[in-house]
């Protein structure tokens, strides 16, 4: 039976996939047989990945899936739970040098999948070349599967005791929106940033990664319809697990603090903006606001917990699946893949960008940052305006992908 804390399955549906990706671009080109037979060694390290939705009374779950897991030579998208995928929730895929990850994001997060992506890259690096690479900090088949990795990340914690904390935010209900609806074509960006050079900004302008690319975000948004006098709203990716002290758990519970941009307030001096955006994002990140978070998820838990299937399937999935934010943003720290490094161009995550009209994934790894930028429609002037942001404040940027947005889809689930 599911516990609270376990992935909530039902809030991805075709409308609305939740659908999450990391990208791996070598230097040379991708052995398809190779990955494959790594993904299916790779089973007994991380089972958790490996599994299907099953209806278990009011509730899906995941259980072990014992077919074995896509692998395509293709970008073209296929839908998780069905015969596409074998009716895994997470599947592979490669074209020329670059192989990539595709999960419902119900599963995990970025920082959930990292070991994961690392392990598989190790691996497959070590078979294509023949060497014999150095696997510290690598996750292979063999290792013990601890505790802290599958377990309940909140274990030890007065969940229930928890108090309202001394902040929260309250959502903005009519937001600026990005996308006017005429247009529904995704489309993806990927820029890249020397580490060294966004570093410096962000300490020049009193910024981090994340609250420095929300603010330019909002100032292109001025730009791109300066007659909008709507809020723009952006939500910024928090690991509340890590905030807690669960680092090591794979399961997804990242949440959001919330930075709002008025129409009247001027966003011209970088250092200030960058600074109130930092206040909001510290007022909302204490462990207090985690641990009211954990406490919340686990009475919605409760109280989903007495409807039937049908009903979670229908109406509370849609719910969840609602545009709320003019955009998203995230930042996966991973610094380095080790070994693998020299044999890498470049890694970068991509959201659906489901509940807001743009996701900007922020991903540094072998100094270089990332820009993942996935829009809900294709014209380009919003980018546009983003690089001349980015311009603006003397950042040098490269933009080496520029494509449609193709994601793996979901079948409907189904009750009993």
């Amino acid at each position: 039976m599911s516990e609270f804390y376990d992935p909530m399955l039902y809030m991805s549906t075709p409308e609305h996939p939740n659908t999450m990706s990391v990208v791996v671009e070598l230097k040379d080109a991708i052995d398809g047989t190779i990955l494959q037979e790594v993904v299916e060694e790779l089973r007994v390290r991380f089972p958790y990945f490996y599994v299907k939705a099953v209806a278990e009374g009011n509730d899906l779950s995941a259980e072990p899936n014992p077919l074995p897991m896509t692998v395509r030579n293709t970008w073209d998208p296929i839908n998780f739970n069905s015969p596409q995928s074998n009716y895994h929730l997470t599947a592979w895929k490669y074209e020329g040098s670059r192989m990539a990850m595709e999960m419902s994001h119900a599963l995990s997060d970025g920082a959930g999948v990292m070991p994961y992506i690392k392990s598989t890259v190790y691996l497959y690096l070590c078979r294509k070349t023949g060497l014999a690479l150095d696997p510290a900090g690598i996750r292979l088949p063999g290792d013990v599967i601890r505790e802290s990795e599958t377990g309940n990340p909140f274990a030890g914690l007065d969940i229930d005791g928890a108090k309202l904390p001394m902040y929260t935010k309250s959502p903005i209900g009519d937001f600026y929106r990005v996308n006017d609806g005429e247009d529904n074509e995704q489309q993806l960006h990927c820029i890249k940033i020397a580490e060294s050079e966004l570093i410096c900004y962000c300490r020049d302008y009193d910024g981090s990664p994340n609250a420095m690319i929300a603010v330019l975000l909002a100032r292109a948004a001025k730009e791109y319809a300066p007659e909008n006098d709507k809020t723009v709203s952006v939500a910024v990716a928090i690991d509340y697990k890590a905030m807690l002290g669960s680092f090591d758990n794979y399961r997804m519970y990242a949440n959001v603090v919330e930075l709002d941009f008025p129409k009247n307030r001027s966003l011209d001096d970088l250092m200030k903006s960058c600074t109130v955006a930092r206040g909001q994002m510290m007022l909302q990140a204490q462990p207090e606001n985690a641990l009211w978070a954990v406490k919340n998820r686990k009475l919605t838990y409760e109280k989903l917990s007495q409807l039937p299937l049908e009903v979670k399937l229908g109406a509370v999935a849609k719910s969840a699946g609602s545009m709320r934010w003019s955009f998203t943003v995230s930042y996966v720290n991973s610094r380095s893949f080790g070994s693998t490094d020299p044999y890498i161009d470049a890694v970068y995550a991509i959201a659906e960008p489901g509940v807001s009209d743009i996701s900007c994934e922020i991903f540094c790894n072998n100094h270089n940052f990332v820009l993942s930028i996935s829009q809900t429609f294709k014209a380009d002037r919003f980018i546009e305006l983003f690089l001349k942001e980015l311009s603006s404040v003397g950042i040098n940027y490269e933009v080496f992908r520029k494509e449609p947005l193709h994601m793996a889809g979901i079948e409907p689930f189904k009750s009993n």
